[in-house]
C-alpha cells in the first residue's frame, strides 16, 4: 500500500493509504531478470475493477515463466487514483482550509514517484541495484494517458540528470522503463469524443460544473447499499466483482466528486497530443540493435471516450515517425471501452503477446 497527502498543490508521502494491488511471481531464482508491470487504472480509478485482468495476466505470465527458455519473472502492481478511497485524503471541500479533489498533474506527479519508489527500493535501503531490470508500464482509458505523461516525465528527469552530472546511477536512471502498452487509450482531444461531449456540457455550465456531484451524490444516498448492489449486478448485469465494486464507488464519500472533478480537468488538459517528437525516437538505438517496440495501442473499433479522427490522425502521425517504435492495433472482435466488466480474459490474451515480445529483448 502506498502513502501519500497534498501540501497545497504538491504531494507529500504520509501515513494514509492507497489501495493496491500485486501478483508477484512464485519464481524467485536469482539468476532470472526481474520485470515489473505497472498498471494505471482509468477513471473511475479503481484497481477493483480490474482483479479479473490482472489475475488472468498472472496466470499467463506464469505459463511463460515455466518455458525452459524463460529468463524472467514477471511483478505485476496496480494502484488506485489518488482520491478514490476515504484511506487517501482528508475529505474534500470547497472552503479554504479544505482539500479540493486531486488533479490530472497531481495524479501523474504521484504515479511516478510510485513507479520510482518501487522500482529503486534496494537503492533507497543502500543496496547495488534496483528492485528491477525492466519496467513495463500499462494504463488503460484515461490512464494510457497519465502512462504517457508519467514516461514523459521519465524522459525530462533523465534529461536533467544527464545536465547535472555524468554518474548515472541517479534514481530516476536506475529505473529501466523498457515500454508501455496502453489499452483503449485517449490519447488527444477527450472532448470530442461521444462521452467527452456530454461531459463537456458539465464542465462548460457554470452551475452543473460547481453542483453535478453534489446532485449525483444525493440521488445515490437516495438507494439503500444493497437495493444499488443489485440494480447493478442484477439489471446493469455486471459481474459480481465489478458490481461491488462499482456500488462501494457509488456509495462511498468522496469517490463521484472525485471522479467528476477528474473527468473535468482531464477534458480541459487531453486536447493536443503532448509528447514531444523526440519522445517517438527514445529508443532508435535499442532499434538498431534489434530490440522489440516500445509503445503498443489497442484502440477500440467504436469507443465512445475516443473520436475515431482523432485515432486516426494520431495512427498517421504514427506511420510517418519512421524511426519510433510503435505496434497500433484496433480491435475486431468488438470488445468495449471498459473491457473490464466482462472480456477481461480476452484482453489479458493479447496483452501477454506484447509483454512476452518485451521481455525476449
Amino acid at each position: 500500500m502506498a502513502s501519500v497527502t497534498r501540501k497545497g498543490s504538491a504531494l507529500e508521502a504520509r501515513h494514509l493509504k492507497v489501495p493496491s494491488l500485486e501478483f508477484p511471481s512464485a519464481i524467485s531464482e536469482e539468476k532470472r531478470q526481474k520485470c515489473l508491470v505497472f498498471f494505471i487504472p482509468g477513471n473511475p480509478g479503481l484497481v477493483s475493477y480490474y482483479k479479473a485482468f490482472l489475475g488472468t495476466l498472472r496466470e499467463l505470465l506464469n505459463d511463460v515463466e515455466r518455458r525452459a527458455a524463460s529468463r524472467f519473472s514477471f511483478h505485476i502492481y496496480a494502484q488506485n487514483l489518488l482520491g478514490f478511497d476515504v484511506g487517501d485524503h482528508d475529505p474534500f471541500g470547497n472552503s479554504p482550509h479544505s482539500r479540493p479533489p486531486f488533479t490530472l498533474e497531481e495524479q501523474v506527479c504521484h504515479f511516478y514517484d510510485r513507479l520510482v519508489e518501487k522500482s529503486t527500493a534496494p537503492l533507497l535501503r543502500g543496496g547495488t541495484k534496483p528492485a528491477y531490470d525492466k519496467v513495463i508500464i500499462m494504463g488503460h482509458s484515461v490512464g494510457a494517458c497519465k502512462y504517457s505523461l508519467v514516461f514523459h516525465r521519465h524522459h525530462l528527469e533523465l534529461r536533467a540528470a544527464k545536465g547535472r552530472t555524468n554518474d548515472t546511477q541517479t534514481l530516476a536512471a536506475s529505473v529501466n522503463l523498457q515500454a508501455g502498452i496502453m489499452l483503449f487509450p485517449t490519447v488527444s482531444h477527450l472532448a470530442k469524443s461521444a462521452s467527452g461531449q456530454k461531459f463537456e456540457i458539465i464542465r462548460t455550465t457554470p452551475f452543473l460544473d460547481s453542483y453535478a456531484h453534489g446532485i449525483a451524490k444525493l440521488f445515490i444516498d437516495l438507494w439503500p447499499y444493497f437495493l444499488l448492489l443489485a440494480f447493478i449486478r442484477l439489471v446493469m448485469g455486471f459481474p459480481h466483482h465489478v458490481a461491488g465494486a462499482t456500488t462501494r464507488f457509488l456509495k462511498s464519500r468522496d469517490g463521484i466528486w472525485q471522479a467528476i472533478h477528474l473527468a473535468k480537468d482531464e477534458l480541459k488538459h487531453i486536447t493536443e497530443e503532448k509528447w514531444s517528437e523526440d519522445l517517438w525516437e527514445i529508443a532508435d538505438v535499442d532499434r538498431l540493435e534489434g530490440a522489440a517496440d516500445k509503445f503498443f495501442f489497442y484502440f477500440g473499433e467504436k469507443d465512445h471516450w475516443v473520436a475515431n479522427e482523432c485515432r486516426d490522425e494520431f495512427i498517421e502521425r504514427r506511420k510517418d515517425h519512421a524511426k519510433g517504435r510503435t505496434t497500433v492495433v484496433i480491435d475486431e472482435d468488438k470488445i468495449p471501452h471498459a473491457f473490464c466488466i466482462h472480456h477481461s480474459e480476452k484482453v489479458a490474451e493479447k496483452v501477454i503477446v506484447w509483454i512476452d515480445e518485451i521481455a525476449k529483448t
